[in-house]
């Protein structure tokens, strides 16, 4: 996977929420008390492992980016625990899968990858 093609896809799939735009984006999904695609979790932290590895050296990260960045690291927790308090009953999996996206991001943020 090239940079551009996970931009795009991140952008694509972390604010679904805002756009409306792809009712199987990871967040969209999340909101709807559907568990994600098999696989989306895997091409989303794929994803998140090449940006990181593109701008790991680079000062400025770009506005679209960075709030579907940001979207996924607060919303994915919040939609998880929403869903969680009313009574869905998530794959056993879905919350590490949700850490691993927090930390993530906030690798890309800091430029080390943890």
């Amino acid at each position: 996977m090239d940079y551009k093609t996970a931009r795009n896809f991140l952008i694509d799939q972390g604010t679904a929420l805002e756009t409306q735009r792809n009712p199987d984006a990871f967040l969209m999904r999340l909101k709807q008390g559907n568990a994600p695609i098999p696989g989306q979790v895997t091409n989303i932290l794929l994803s998140l492992k090449v940006v990181f590895d593109t701008l790991q050296e680079s000062p400025m990260l770009d506005r679209q980016l960075v709030y579907a960045l940001h979207l996924f690291a607060v919303e994915s927790v919040w939609q998880f625990e929403a869903g969680s308090r009313s009574g869905i009953a998530w794959p056993p999996v879905l919350k590490e899968d949700v850490k691993r996206i927090a930390i993530a991001v906030k690798n890309i943020f800091s430029g080390v990858w943890q």
